[in-house]
């Protein structure tokens, strides 16, 4: 992809992130997006095939930083100051989520959050299989692998949710001690 497309698509997502700290997603068209990003539909339609690939897009895009991150790609900024790397995806995605990079909150706090939901816990799963099934680090050997990462993202989803409940009243670095101190048993110790 050339700087000019970079450019555009990037447009696009800014626009879009804009819209959603204005409205719900599904009050959002393709029209809006296209006048506030000043793209013409061709142009749109060359970057994502619907508005949903859009969205998809968006959270791909945080938890490709964070998986790149995790894995030693530089990014300039706090990660590896949060303790070990496997642990702090967690807290370096909580952090963003603070941060509200992209107006993600308003996607997950939304009612109509479903199509949302289902792209962070897809991507969810890829982190922790990136970051604990490939290191080999769950233990529960009488349960499926695919189970545990299901059980581990729902955690973390249920625990976001509980989070945001609570106005994030607790720090990112509180929140990420309550959550693995519930899959705890669930992981290999490490050294």
């Amino acid at each position: 992809m050339d700087r000019r497309q970079k450019k555009t698509r990037e447009a696009i997502l800014q626009a879009f992130a804009e819209l959603l700290s204005e409205k719900n997603y599904h009050q959002i068209t393709v029209q809006e997006i296209i006048d506030a990003a000043d793209v013409g539909r061709t142009t749109f339609y060359a970057h994502f095939e619907t508005k949903d690939f859009l969205l998809k897009e968006l959270c791909e895009e945080l938890f490709n930083h964070i998986i790149d991150t995790a894995m030693g790609l530089p990014h300039g900024h706090y990660h590896y100051s949060c303790g070990s790397a496997a642990d702090s995806v967690f807290l370096h995605l909580l952090r963003h989520l603070q941060e509200n990079d992209r107006n993600v909150l308003g996607l997950l706090s939304s009612q109509n959050n479903e199509i949302f939901l289902r792209y962070f816990k897809s991507n969810l799963k890829k982190l922790i299989v990136t970051q604990y099934a490939d290191k080999g680090l769950l233990k529960n050997s009488k349960l499926p692998e695919a189970y545990l990462v299901n059980h581990i993202s729902s955690s973390f989803v249920e625990t976001v949710d509980w989070w945001l409940s609570e106005k994030m009243k607790e720090p990112p670095e509180t929140v990420t001690e309550l959550f693995l101190g519930v899959i705890e048993p669930l992981l290999e110790e490490r050294a």
